[in-house]
């Protein structure tokens, strides 16, 4: 094994002064009024806002400063100080814009201003809001509007949400793919499959019984900091953290606390977790199958002599399906777990022994699990494993996946969903008196392929990146730019708003901490956290232009441009008072939303219930269902000699699309984000040397050409056969056909790919013309053989 000194790492805790001189740096760039202290501190509090980062809970007793680094940031990068206006997009054509790195384009700032493509000149131009209206509506009335994809990234409220899905059917179809479907769709399938709730099952009060958590592909560090206050809590009441993920993630394994003054004096921390497993990606289920191969050993002997290891009476109430998958585990061997998890059978007893000891066990998971080929199995197995014991439906147990964006679960619980049986359609049909489309809309996938063979015609994003952000980028941004109608409705300028369509428009949105002043006075929005709580949020920061209108004043703009009108649907009356919308979605969910105004601000969110939590089990047998996967490999691809399973991750300073900066301080990287991450042993053995320029080659035998050139090879703690980059600058190398085959969610985590040296040539010719010389060599990887460079002599 490589000594530790040879890879980049980080020897400092999470948290403590390294987040603080994080959140100063984007301070002093981004927003250096003093007035900042006091946004923050309304941040994640009942009369406050709800942080437009990550979905954690807002705990009911809350912490002075209830926000971390990264939401920091989030918030520091929407209020920043530069402004993009029209000057801008006239001094610097959309062409030259293209060769911008995505952080020079959200450097510009705030988009001021609606904008409007011109393809002659390839320049936006400023245009009026009512222009802008009707001109996008006559393009969505020209066209047949199951060619029509509407994409919410995850940030809009449940008001406008709801009012987006609402658009989307009056106006014909159920093509409502979200960024859900590009992270924790899994999660929706996977989970309402085998339990019966496409939702977790943990509520915050679970987080102060447990026993013990279970950690699968979680970056609490980076992506959910404030969990790991609750998590510091359970290790220093002797609750116990085991965790299995194939990067040594920072803050599972140290943290210091910002908000404890004796901790920040001493830079001492707590160890966090007990146990720390690097599984290979995509040998979670094996991790999991040699588990529990352990805990029916235990069983088995304790059955002669002592209290059984299973919870028999829960397993017989409550499941089905065990003895087939008792039967799969028994028979899987040792060797084949080892093989595929990268794991010893010692380190897995180890890992079963601390769940065997304990009797409230929650299982928290991220996109290590949901982001595979197999992905859906992860999940199964996972629910296995809880269900051994009967760790889900009572105090301090549970299923807990940990959402990134901070309302993407709200928003499919209030409508937004390709899937029509998840929406209440005839209930909308007697609130709005029209027939809703009952036919199956496209997921972010599909709508990607529909795009690919000229199906898809128009496109409305509500927020997000969705171009940097999805699989075959290079091939679907070739594909964009067929599209007839392109709508971005966004606060800053990204990628995605340079791959033009026909008709492209860029609608500016206010910020969710700015004020949203309609016609009944100040407007709040309500968020859903990963808990399945709602909050309150409220906006008080002056708008960054007075021309911004809020997304769902867009909303209803576009949607009384396009829809005939109809007396039930009174757009102008919604977008004056939000809690008219409020009341039409408790009408629409009345189980889970009754008093909605009533209860919006209640301290800690209101709780909308989960079936599951109750031991209610809404499966096609009525019990939680036990499975038995066909496979202990989530990766959907052989392991051949050469190729590698690469793990796309992000970084510190890092929110999904969104480049803060280029300090991934918790791994001990800083700078270019042009890396690939690899254990020194496997550099050995493909004979690269560190600093080393590379390219990765997609391996996945569908005869595309799929290439990342111009990465520096950097040694780092990954397990043999693995390697890791960066999201998004890794997604050229994603097939867009690689993904879960339940829910579609692309398999970011696992992807099968080659490393070459950048222009390694296998065969070289030299011809002299005059003064020129000609140089002809082949590409290793390249479909054209030879690519000739003349030289000037």
């Amino acid at each position: 094994m490589a000594d530790k000194d040879e890879m980049a790492h980080y020897d400092g805790p999470a948290g403590g002064w390294g987040a603080l001189k994080g959140i100063a740096s984007i301070f002093g760039k981004e927003w250096n009024k003093p007035s900042v202290i006091a946004t923050l501190m309304r941040q994640n509090k009942p009369d406050g806002f709800a942080c437009i980062s990550c979905a954690w809970p807002k705990p009911t007793d809350h912490h002075p400063f209830e926000f971390c680094e990264n939401g920091a940031k989030a918030t520091l990068w929407e209020l920043t100080t530069p402004r993009c206006e029209p000057e801008f997009f006239a001094k610097h054509s959309v062409s030259e814009l293209k060769s911008w790195p995505d952080y020079d384009l959200e450097q510009q700032g705030r988009l001021t201003h609606p904008m409007r493509h011109d393809p002659e000149t390839d320049h936006y131009g400023p245009v009026s809001w009512e222009d802008a209206f009707e001109a996008i509506g006559a393009e969505l009335k020209r066209l047949d509007p199951k060619s029509v994809i509407f994409y919410a990234s995850g940030r809009a409220g449940l008001e406008c949400s709801y009012l987006f899905a609402l658009f989307a059917r009056l106006y014909g179809h159920n093509n409502l793919p979200d960024s859900s479907n590009m992270c924790h769709e899994t999660t929706s399938v996977g989970l309402k499959k085998v339990i019966g709730s496409p939702v977790g099952t943990v509520i915050w009060d679970d987080l102060q019984e447990t026993e013990a958590f279970f950690f699968f592909g979680q970056n609490t560090g980076c992506n959910s900091p404030r969990f790991l206050h609750p998590l510091q809590d359970a290790v220093k009441r002797g609750a116990k953290i085991v965790t299995f993920n194939p990067v040594r993630e920072r803050g599972l394994e140290t943290f210091v606390n910002p908000q404890n003054v004796a901790e920040m004096l001493t830079d001492q921390g707590t160890e966090m977790s007990c146990q720390y497993h690097q599984v290979r990606n995509g040998g979670d289920i094996a991790a999991i199958t040699g588990m529990c191969k352990h805990i029916f050993d235990g069983d088995d002997a304790a059955q002669k002599d002592s209290k059984r290891v299973l919870d028999v009476d829960f397993i017989a109430q409550h499941t089905h399906g065990f003895e087939k998958f008792e039967q799969r585990v028994r028979s899987t061997n040792w060797e084949d777990v080892e093989q595929e998890s990268g794991l010893t059978r010692q380190a897995l007893k180890d890992a079963a022994d601390v769940y065997i000891s304990c009797d409230k066990v929650i299982g928290v998971y991220g996109m290590g699990l949901t982001q595979h080929k197999y992905g859906a199995d992860n999940i199964g197995m996972f629910v296995n494993f809880l269900l051994l014991r009967g760790n889900i439906g009572r105090p301090g147990t549970g299923a807990c996946p940990v959402r990134g964006h901070s309302n993407v679960q709200g928003q499919r619980t209030v409508g937004i969903s390709e899937k029509p049986e998840l929406v209440p359609l005839d209930r909308l049909a007697e609130m709005f008196g029209f027939d809703p489309p009952r036919d199956k809309g496209r997921n972010t996938v599909e709508a990607c392929e529909g795009m690919k063979v000229g199906k898809v015609k128009g496109f409305i994003s509500l927020g997000g990146n969705f171009v940097r952000a999805i699989p075959d980028r290079e091939i679907m941004e070739q594909a964009w730019e067929s599209l007839e109608l392109d709508v971005q409705i966004a606060t800053k300028l990204n990628r995605s708003h340079l791959i033009n369509g026909r008709s492209a428009w860029l609608l500016p949105c206010l910020g969710r901490i700015e004020e949203d002043l309609q016609e009944s006075g100040r407007q709040s929005i309500c968020v859903e956290d990963s808990f399945s709580c709602i909050h309150g949020s409220t906006g008080l920061e002056k708008p960054a232009s007075e021309h911004l209108k809020s997304e769902l004043a867009i909303v209803a703009g576009l949607a009384k441009a396009t829809l005939l009108p109809n007396p039930k649907v009174k757009w102008d009356e919604w977008t004056g008072d939000y809690s008219k919308v409020r009341d039409l979605i408790a009408k629409t969910y009345p189980n889970e939303f009754y008093d909605f105004n009533a209860r919006m601000f209640q301290p800690g969110g209101f709780w909308r219930g989960n079936s599951a939590h109750e031991r209610i089990w809404k499966t096609q047998s009525g019990k939680a269902e036990f499975t038995s996967p066909e496979r202990l490999s989530s990766f959907g691809f052989e392991d051949r000699q050469g190729r590698y399973r690469l793990l796309t991750m992000r970084s510190n300073d890092q929110f999904n699309t969104t480049i803060y900066g280029f300090s991934d301080r918790l791994r001990g990287l800083e700078g270019p984000r042009e890396v690939l991450l690899i254990h020194p042993d496997d550099m050995k053995k493909a004979g690269l040397e560190q600093g080393q320029r590379v390219s990765l080659i997609g391996d996945a035998d569908d005869g595309i050409d799929r290439r990342v050139d111009g990465l520096t090879v950097t040694p780092f703690n990954m397990p043999p056969g693995c390697i890791g980059g960066y999201y998004p600058e890794m997604n050229p190398l994603v097939p867009l056909d690689h993904h879960d085959q339940l829910s579609k969610t692309p398999a970011y985590k696992s992807v099968p790919v080659r490393i070459v040296s950048q222009r390694r040539a296998t065969g070289i010719m030299l011809r002299s013309t005059g003064d020129r010389y000609h140089i002809e060599y082949e590409w290793y990887g390249r479909t054209k053989p030879f690519k000739p460079e003349v030289l000037e002599g």
